[in-house]
């Protein structure tokens, strides 16, 4: 008799996964495109309309340009630093993937997830998110999976539909 084979995880949230996570959800699709025309329209202007524009427009022009490149990942940053102190994410989670789904446990806490539940997997530069639903997804890094990353990947292909996990 052969033995299931299963694929466990420890996780420890730290900022930097949350911050990427976060700048990932605010810069995808059009909105991507939008903060980067935002930022690169000014800078433009300021180059080469510069001589003609007025002080008040400039300082206007400077705060635009930073908006979507400095402002915007500060935020982020912040909220990603209050997130990880939070003890929902300080507490390791260890993720196991198994034939019937994955489990999810947390301090004294567990959670069976049926592969059905999962919305979608994808990869995106640093980690790896597997969505339950639009809102709610489990983060895991590169650096915690490492080298079993290709392994985890055929894993989800294996048991999940090729349209939620297009980009593994």
């Amino acid at each position: 008799m052969s033995e299931k084979k299963e694929l466990k995880f420890h996780v420890r949230m730290e900022t930097g996964d949350l911050w990427r996570f976060s700048m990932y959800h605010a810069n995808k699709s059009y909105m991507g495109v939008f903060n980067l025309l935002f930022t690169v329209v000014p800078i433009y202007l300021l180059f080469f309309q510069g001589e003609d524009l007025l002080l008040p427009q400039r300082f206007l022009l400077v705060v635009c340009a930073c908006m979507f490149s400095v402002i915007q990942p500060s935020l982020l940053l912040l909220k990603a630093r209050r997130q990880s102190m939070s003890r929902a994410v300080r507490e390791p989670l260890v993720i196991t993937f198994r034939e019937e789904g994955l489990l999810i446990e947390q301090a004294e806490e567990q959670l069976e997830l049926e592969w059905d539940r999962v919305s979608q997997a994808k990869h995106i530069p640093g980690e790896l998110i597997i969505y339950t639903d639009r809102i709610h997804a489990y983060l895991l890094p590169d650096r915690v999976v490492g080298d079993r990353r290709q392994e985890l990947t055929e894993y989800l292909k294996g048991h999940l539909p090729e349209e939620r996990c297009k980009r593994l």
